[in-house]
């Protein structure tokens, strides 16, 4: 059985500091981590995830780590949804707590008010590919990735912000979703 790994982040970190960056190092690090507890890829791969998930920054283009570590060990894009939901699920048995798979978050409408009002936590869901799935004022918020660490961290970050804005703790839902949502949401939402 494998070591379980459990995300951490700064929720306390300043609004000055660059969050994007930040963020973007967190989730390289803590994923390339649950892709070694998970056993999903040696050495080589893991180098080659770091330089393309770099380069592709570096160009402004988000990237998700999971497909990323599809694409470099072969899949083909009929069989991409397959094996995202496999690495995500596999990625899941390590991480604690692990978001639950949610498959209807597609259906669910864009919290465009809550973009318009936190637009740096916009940019961020957009960097991480974690978008907001449903924000019910400022009690209630949930957001979801491909990737369950991005998940993590994109909910660590809504915590934050809610929190020095307003001085409350809003509950904050955190989920998986299957390929097809997520591509859905990362258009809708972010114009990718």
């Amino acid at each position: 059985m494998s070591e379980i790994a459990t995300i951490q982040h700064n929720t306390d970190a300043s609004p000055t500091e660059d969050l994007l960056a930040k963020c973007r190092s967190e989730c390289l690090t803590h994923t390339i981590e649950a892709f070694k507890r998970a056993q999903l890829a040696d050495e080589i791969e893991l180098e080659k995830i770091r330089q393309r998930y770099e380069a592709g920054r570096e160009d402004g283009t988000p990237i998700d780590l999971i497909e990323l570590l599809a694409r470099i060990k072969g899949t083909e894009e009929e069989h991409m949804g397959v094996e995202v939901s496999r690495i995500s699920h596999e990625v899941t048995t390590v991480l604690s707590p692990a978001p639950p798979l949610i498959p209807f978050a597609g259906k669910l409408m864009a919290p465009s008010s809550f973009y318009e009002a936190y637009t740096q936590l916009h940019e961020l869901a957009r960097e991480l590919m974690a978008p907001v799935i449903f924000a019910e004022d400022t009690d209630a918020i949930g957001t979801g990735a491909l990737n369950p660490v991005a998940a993590h961290i994109m909910g660590g970050q809504i915590l934050s912000a809610v929190n020095r804005r307003f001085a409350i703790r809003p509950f904050v839902t955190v989920v998986r979703l299957d390929y097809e949502s997520w591509t859905f949401l990362c258009r809708k939402h972010f114009g990718l």
